[in-house]
């Protein structure tokens, strides 16, 4: 039966409500009995005891803020009445915590049919990406894109183009890193070739960006200059079909999960996603972990807060010191535009339960589950040590889930609350943290999460993702970004625009 009220930590003070609480109901909470002092809408937190003002406020066991004023047992527990206690740079201390691997890890598949590319990387998909060195071709991609659907029917696991929004007016490490995310990109497993299309003025034009691309396979990575041709759209399908030839010998065969990199993210998150969906996702992260696979986490300003529980995780010293140092200088990145570190959660994260950013970070490290950290990797930069890794990069959705392709992740996970159709380049899960939102938006979700929620059992629960995470990675089944044609990149910008 489903809960009225979960208390996520037995050391909690508040619990989330499962379903819209009125004034004046009664309940009990294991030994625990509540009056609801006024109307709580479902996912938000009621007091569990009387608190003082400046109290700690406590859930996944942790101090989620402070109350702003004395709050009854029984009372709302929101922004109006508490407040975060996070504020500016920290230092930290290294306190190692080992990590074992789940026997349960033992019963799940650990291989899956993908394909061997000439580098030895695995990918899950045989597609043919177009990709612009800058966004002036993005008419032009698009362009291409639906006319060799049409003369190349069949050939490949899909043709999809990328619009992008850089690539020219750019200067210094800003260039850098939009640079180094499109190189990873067209250097991903999941394609089996790629068309690279150039205005030709551009400041990341061929002469430029080919020598940070490096050396490449030219029967399956080919470039147009469009400005050099009078028909960028024929020659653009043309060479597409010389890339089709090499991509017609390629095959799936079995291959060890150890191949797998899997990437996690959150967006229009509520209270539920770092109760079912969120933890559900840290399960598979130390599944693929377990597995001598990868995992790879962003989104650094949803670990401020939480960060503690994520350094101690560190292999080693030095994993530690970049982890500070990709937490302390996301900080610096806010204060050097004189912006405040702390401004989130967002208002849709508000609207569904979330107070704080301590309480929306505690609940989205979850999706790391509990194995080690092995690395941090830079914009661009592809994860190359096993086990989870922690990448730079902002909350934002577009941005975030680009830098996550750019990791090299063949497969993403991504969890929420309140409900968003958009993915990325790779096959992307959608969860659901509740059961409503996986019935109401049944076009955008592929996973419902909320059935934690109604009794069913965690690992039951990630035993059933596993298996659908297997599928998907075979080519046996397609997510509903795939389906549904959500396909798209956004490249994070920093720095002076000409």
């Amino acid at each position: 039966m489903k809960q009225e009220l979960i208390r996520v930590n037995a050391g909690d003070n508040v619990a989330v409500a499962a379903r819209d609480l009125e004034k004046g109901s009664h309940m009990a909470l294991g030994e625990c009995e509540i009056t609801v002092l006024q109307d709580i809408p479902v996912g938000h937190k009621l007091a569990l005891q009387d608190m003082e003002a400046g109290g700690k406020i406590i859930k996944y066991g942790s101090v989620i803020g402070n109350a702003t004023c004395s709050i009854k047992k029984g009372e709302w527990v929101h922004s109006h009445n508490m407040a975060t206690n996070l504020d500016g740079l920290l230092s930290y201390e290294y306190h190692p915590v080992k990590w074992e691997a789940s026997k349960r890890i033992a019963n799940r598949q650990s291989t899956f049919s993908g394909y061997r590319r000439a580098d030895g990387r695995v990918g899950v998909r045989n597609e043919l990406w177009i990709i612009p060195t800058v966004s002036c071709v993005n008419t032009t991609i698009r362009k291409i894109e639906a006319e060799a659907k049409q003369r190349w029917k069949g050939r490949a696991e899909g043709i999809f183009a990328f619009p992008h929004n850089a690539g020219c007016s750019q200067l210094g490490d800003d260039f850098a890193v939009t640079q180094r995310i499109l190189s990873s990109i067209i250097r991903h497993p999941n394609a089996g070739g790629v068309l690279l299309v150039s205005l030709g003025c551009e400041n990341n034009d061929l002469q430029h960006f080919l020598p940070v691309l490096g050396e490449y396979d030219k029967d399956r990575i080919k470039t147009l200059v469009t400005q050099d041709v009078e028909d960028e759209v024929e020659e653009g399908v043309r060479l597409i079909g010389e890339i089709l030839k090499a991509m017609e010998k390629d095959e799936r065969e079995e291959c060890p999960v150890s191949e797998l990199t899997i990437a996690f993210k959150c967006g229009g998150s509520d209270a539920f996603s770092g109760i079912s969906a969120n933890p559900l996702c840290g399960k598979i992260s130390d599944t693929v972990c377990g597995f001598s696979g990868t995992a790879v986490l962003s989104e650094v300003p949803e670990m401020f807060g939480a960060e503690t529980f994520l350094m101690d995780r560190s292999d080693k010293r030095e994993t530690f010191d970049k982890v500070v140092e990709l937490i302390n200088g996301f900080k610096e990145y806010y204060m050097g535009y004189d912006q405040p570190i702390y401004e989130n959660p967002s208002p849709g994260n508000l609207r569904g339960g979330i107070s704080t950013l301590e309480e929306k970070s505690l609940g989205c490290i979850q999706k790391g589950g509990h194995a080690v950290i092995t690395d941090t990797l830079a914009y661009g930069q592809r994860a190359e040590k096993k086990g989870l890794n922690l990448m730079i990069g902002p909350g934002n959705d577009s941005v975030s889930i680009t830098n996550l392709l750019a990791s090299g992740a063949q497969i993403l996970l991504f969890t929420t609350g309140r409900g968003n159709p958009l993915a990325t380049a790779i096959p992307t899960i959608k969860i659901a943290s509740n059961t409503r939102l996986a019935e109401r938006k049944h076009s955008w979700i592929d996973f419902n999460a909320g059935v934690i929620l109604e009794g069913t059992d965690f690992e039951d629960a990630a035993d059933q993702l596993w298996e659908k995470v297997i599928r998907v990675a075979s080519g046996q089944e397609l997510t509903k970004n795939e389906q549904n044609g959500y396909r798209e990149i956004m490249i994070f910008k920093d720095g002076v625009m000409l």
